[in-house]
This record gives structure tokens, sequence and C-alpha cells, in this order.
């Protein structure tokens, strides 16, 4: 499937592949038929977490140049990253020459910071912890001066801050954007308020999604952070009780909400918390009914969770679908809908 090279002025105009699994069926429609496709009393959850400018271009001491991409912010206030070579967004990453090896002690600079890797993290001598110099709103001005987003090869320009955010993006925790939420325009939410359909939220801090290392991207998605509000919760149990549908914006939302009921027994409980749950074929979701993503071809990670809620036959034959009609793949590409009519 082609990737879609840039964002679009009017994302609500975008295709929407609506798959039905129980029906076994699937059919066109496009974003802005969304509010048509659900009902009043169903919950549309979104993930709130703002994209922050994670790659960081630097040197080493011996001046080799590097690309550190955060991937997570822990506990301690080091950051887990993956370590690229020389290039830029031009060339793929899978193209790109290895990075030097960094042992635990090294030091180096990305963005004028000072940082230090205090651990390597398996699979990969590429996966690290580190910790900067810089901590509070030091760190975060200069990463936000000095930063700039996680680019794509298959873009026509250099991505800014700005194309990657959702409408509704708050807190910055995503090193790359909620995507399936970017096309949610703020026609299109009012749109589903007027139809009777309630917004809820939560953030989740969305990391990598590859890397162009098959030993790193085996590992992907690590593990990641979310907090769901004591309201969400609340707008989860009431539709659910009340028969409702709730949908997620993003497998984003689904992990966050699908991981915080593993932990708990099946019930979902506010606050933060880590998941490292992979979701796949034979899962069987105790929170969310649907999902709105974005086009995943097979084969990907994102297309094996989607085999928690349609039947991986159906899948294959609505991305061969898609793909004979045009429909565009990755972060700016079209949507599709896995939910019962």
């Amino acid at each position: 499937m082609k990737p879609a090279r840039w964002p679009v002025d009017h994302p609500e105009e975008g295709r929407l592949l609506h798959i039905e699994p129980r029906g076994r069926r699937f059919s066109d429609a496009r974003v802005a038929d969304l509010p048509s496709l659900l009902r009043d009393g169903d919950l549309l959850v979104v993930n709130d977490a703002a994209t922050f400018p994670a790659s960081l271009l630097g040197r080493t001491a011996s001046g080799e140049r590097v690309e550190l991409r955060l991937v997570s912010r822990e506990e301690d206030g080091t950051w887990t990253a993956v370590l690229f070579g020389a290039g830029d967004w031009r060339k793929r990453t899978e193209d790109r020459p290895p990075p030097p090896v960094l042992p635990v002690g090294t030091r180096f600079t990305v963005v004028g910071l000072p940082v230090q890797v205090v651990e390597v993290l398996p699979p990969s001598p590429r996966l690290l912890r580190v910790a900067f110099d810089e901590d509070g709103a030091a760190l975060w001005s200069a990463l936000y001066q000095g930063g700039r987003p996680v680019q794509y090869a298959y873009t026509v320009a250099p991505l800014s801050l700005w194309h990657v955010q959702t409408g509704y993006g708050a807190r910055p925790w995503a090193t790359e954007a909620p995507s399936a939420g970017l096309p949610l325009t703020w026609n299109v939410l009012l749109a589903l308020r007027r139809r009777g359909v309630r917004l809820a939220s939560l953030t989740h801090a969305a990391g990598l999604s590859s890397t162009g290392d098959a030993v790193l991207d085996a590992a992907l998605p690590r593990p990641e952070r979310s907090d769901i509000p004591v309201a969400t919760v609340a707008q989860v149990e009431a539709t659910r009780a009340a028969g409702g549908r709730v949908v997620a914006v993003g497998t984003t939302v689904v992990r966050a909400l699908e991981g915080r009921a593993a932990m708990n027994g099946g019930r979902l409980v506010a606050g933060e918390a880590v998941t490292d749950l992979l979701l796949g074929p034979g899962f069987v979701p105790r929170v969310v009914h649907g999902l709105l993503t974005g086009m995943h071809e097979p084969g990907s990670s994102h297309h094996a969770l989607l085999q928690a809620f349609a039947p991986s036959l159906l899948l294959k034959e609505a991305a061969a679908h898609a793909e004979a009609r045009g429909y565009l793949g990755h972060e700016f590409g079209d949507s599709s809908l896995v939910l019962d009519a």
C-alpha cells in the first residue's frame, strides 16, 4: 500500500474503510461519515498525548554524527532511547549506516545537550538508557528549540511539529503521533456530539513504530505508560452498562484500556501505570468493542493487533480491497473503522 506523502488540508475528507467483523463485510466511506456509523450512546475514546520533538541530532566525542530518538521518560528521570547512524529524513532508517557502539559511561552531545549512556538494553546495543545533564524546564526548552519530530523517508519534505499534532493534544508524552486521531477535526467531533456520541480521553505515551532494525522492531512496542482519568473510567462503565459501544481511536487507546484491565482482573482502574500487554490473534477484548485506526498492511504489528477484533481472512480481504482502490497508508493516510454495524 502506498504511503500518504504529506498531511492533507482537509483530513475529514479522507477515505474510511468500514470493516464489520460479525457480518464479515466491508464498505467504503469517508471520515466525515463517522457520525453516521456510530450510535447515540456510543463512547469514542481518544489519546490526547501531544507529540514532542523526540528526534535529536548530535555527535559523539570523536565527531561521528548520530541521531538519538527518545522513546520514553523513566521514573528516575532517565530516558530510554534508540541510537541511529548518520543520515537525514531522505534516507530510510534501514538504509542508514549503523551507529557507533556506545558503552555505559559514554558521553556525547545532542542538540547542544550533554548526555551520558547509563545502560545498554536488550535486545540491541542501539537501545540505550541515557541521562541528560539538564532536567525540568531547561531540558524541555532545549528539546523544543533543537529537536524535531520523528521524520519519515516517504514524505516530500521535512515534517514540522505542528504536522504531527492532533487537534486535542495536551501533555507531550508521544514519541510519534497517535496518528489515528489526526483526521478528527473539530467539525467531525462536533458532528459526533450532535449524534449523541460521547467523547472521553486518556493519555498514552505512544512510542516508536519502527527503527529499521529487525531485531529491535521485533521487540516493539516497548512498555508504555498511560494515564486514565477517573471521568473516563466512569464514562466507559456507564456506556457499557447502557449497552453502548466503546470505540478506541487508535491502537494506543486499545493498549491503554485493555492493558489496564488485564492488570486488574478485567476491571478498568483510573490513574497512571505502565503496560507491556501485546494484543493479537486470540486476545479477547474486555473493554473495547471496536476501533478507528489507520490502514495497516498484513504482516505489520498493527495488523496483528487488529486480529483481536476481526478474523485474519477478512482483514486480508479488506486490505487487498483498500490497495486496489488506492487507499493510502502510514501516518497521514486513510482510515479504517473496525466495528459491527
